[in-house]
């Protein structure tokens, strides 16, 4: 999700490799030990493999209150008698249960620990029901500080939604709140006063009327990352459409304000636009069985599997503003375009750890260069990348600390996918490009990974060692800087603020003359046939130049 107008809204959107590495591109701050509970893979963890999640809750908007339980599934993968369970403060698991045993419960600030009657063996399939109720912690200011947001459409109906990328889906259901572990399927049942409607992912299934309310029952059939699963409440409107994919008819949904219905039936044109270039660069849009769906909310917007939500005003760009100052991030909503585009990077492909979040943000940042290059050619394309990085502040390194469920720096969106974009001029093939993204969501298809594998993919596939290139631009916040002088005919040039063994060659153009140069941290020479005029570096290429 994310990103914005310059930089001060871009820090707000945000909020594996050498032990030598991760000393010297440490992102150190104090974490607690409710940071290690959180971030890393406990003992109470790792002896069990979710497979099934039934979330079955009450939604009273009156009082900002929910209620109910979540039926978690799982596959014993080694003996324990002990899981963890995840749900933050203010909510509180009132009890647990597995075949009608009450069990006891450690509370341990936003970690529960619940202690099994039954002897848990090996492969067997099991299940334990978690009841939960309380007031949720409401979005001070979604999506960046999220939870659940409580507010009014202009006609007075309640206009409900949740968010809770970073902080976690435990803000507001009980569940196992790690990355690593993705759910194979789920259930959701959201009961809801009765002039009011809930969309939430996947397909649905059924509606059940009550006196006073409804429940509506919604079914994933794919692998979710739990910040993927999401409420949305409000007196909506439906439309949709089908669109003839590249895995055959992909069914759309829109579900929007009423008042707002004809206005959305025009704007959302570019939801099949984006599917249209997004399977042409990335593959098959990953959800074929889920279907796709954009909904309105009443925060900007996030990419909730299947349930992509959607808060930009039916403007152009982000909220009006163009992000790159080139004019071309107003060729589309900026919204439908990106936070569709972590259909594949994040909800298909998803890091296991909150520290390798770049891996959702860099790749989904890039892609609406890709959307432009699909529609208006390279050049715009490559304009729009370049013009984004006055939003990059490099504060810190991308990469965060592991174990502590901590993000990197917010630069994860620009300077990473200006790195992306650089890495693109080095390959130096569109098609071979091409192709090594629709492999990568093919390879790590609803998969959890870790940036050592995606590190290693795209070195291997592109043929280049990448090795040096990544530890600069995701681990340091250093650019690389191309010192050089000019002597008549003569260039010297070499590479500094650079990263041991950093090594990347870069496109410059002398008298008009296009060529590639292989600079290292070494004096290099460069004898020129004629006087050297001219001088330029590719701006494709994201580093510093130096003339001396």
């Amino acid at each position: 999700m994310k990103q914005r107008l310059p930089w001060l809204i871009l820090c707000l959107y945000l909020s594996c490799y050498s032990a030598e590495a991760q000393h010297l591109f440490s992102n150190s701050k104090n974490f607690t030990r409710q940071d290690t509970l959180r971030g890393s893979i406990t003992p109470e963890r790792a002896w069990w493999d979710l497979t099934y999640y039934h979330l079955d809750i009450k939604v009273e908007p009156n009082n900002k209150f929910i209620s109910g339980k979540n039926t978690i599934q799982y596959k014993v993968l080694k003996e324990n008698q002990v899981l963890q369970i995840d749900l933050q403060q203010p909510l509180k698991i009132t009890k647990a249960t597995q075949n009608n045993k009450e069990l006891n419960i450690k509370h341990d600030g936003n970690a529960h620990f619940i202690t099994l009657k039954d002897q848990q063996k090996i492969g067997s399939i099991q299940s334990v029901d978690v009841f939960y109720e309380g007031h949720p912690k409401a979005a001070k200011n979604a999506p960046w500080d999220g939870g659940f947001s409580w507010k009014k459409d202009t006609n007075g109906n309640d206009f409900i939604a949740t968010s809770c990328q970073g902080l976690g889906a435990s803000v507001w259901w009980p569940c196992k709140d790690h990355m690593y572990d993705e759910v194979d399927s789920m259930l959701i049942s959201v009961n809801v006063p009765k002039h009011l409607m809930d969309v939430s992912n996947g397909r649905l299934r059924s509606v059940k009327e009550f006196d006073h309310t409804k429940t509506y029952t919604w079914f994933v059939k794919n692998p979710i990352n739990n910040y993927g699963v999401n409420v949305n409440i409000g007196d909506y409107a439906h439309f949709s459409e089908v669109y003839n994919g590249l895995k055959g008819k992909l069914d759309m949904d829109y579900y929007v304000l009423k008042d707002n219905l004809e206005k959305a039936k025009v704007h959302f044109k570019d939801a099949p636009k984006m599917m249209k270039a997004f399977e042409h660069w990335f593959g098959p849009y990953p959800f074929y069985e889920d279907g796709y769906k954009l909904v309105e909310v009443p925060y900007l917007g996030m990419e909730h599997q299947s349930s992509v939500t959607y808060g930009n005003h039916y403007k152009q760009g982000y909220l009006g503003s163009d992000l790159s100052g080139t004019g071309w991030g107003l060729k589309f909503d900026f919204l439908i375009i990106h936070e569709s585009g972590h259909e594949w990077f994040a909800n298909n492909i998803t890091n296991k750890d909150i520290a390798d979040m770049w891996i959702h943000e860099s790749f989904t940042a890039y892609s609406e260069s890709l959307f432009l290059d699909y529609y208006y050619g390279k050049q715009a394309a490559s304009e729009y990348m370049i013009g984004t990085r006055r939003n990059i502040s490099n504060d810190k390194p991308i990469i965060g600390e592991y174990h502590v469920n901590n993000e990197g720096s917010g630069d994860m969106y620009y300077k990473g996918a200006n790195m992306l974009h650089t890495l693109r001029q080095l390959i130096e093939d569109d098609e071979k490009w091409r192709k090594i993204l629709v492999g990568m969501n093919k390879t790590f298809y609803h998969q959890t990974v870790t940036t050592q594998q995606i590190e290693n993919y795209l070195s291997q596939n592109s043929g280049i060692d990448l090795t040096a290139f990544f530890n600069q631009y995701l681990r340091t916040i250093q650019i690389p800087t191309l010192e050089y002088r000019i002597d008549d005919s003569v260039l010297k040039y070499r590479w500094t603020n650079i990263v041991k063994d950093f090594d990347m060659p870069i496109q410059i153009t002398i008298n008009n003359i296009e060529q590639w140069l292989y600079p290292n941290s070494e004096w290099k020479t460069l004898n020129n046939e004629k006087t050297i005029s001219t001088f330029k570096v590719d701006d494709n290429f994201y580093v510093n130049t130096k003339k001396l």
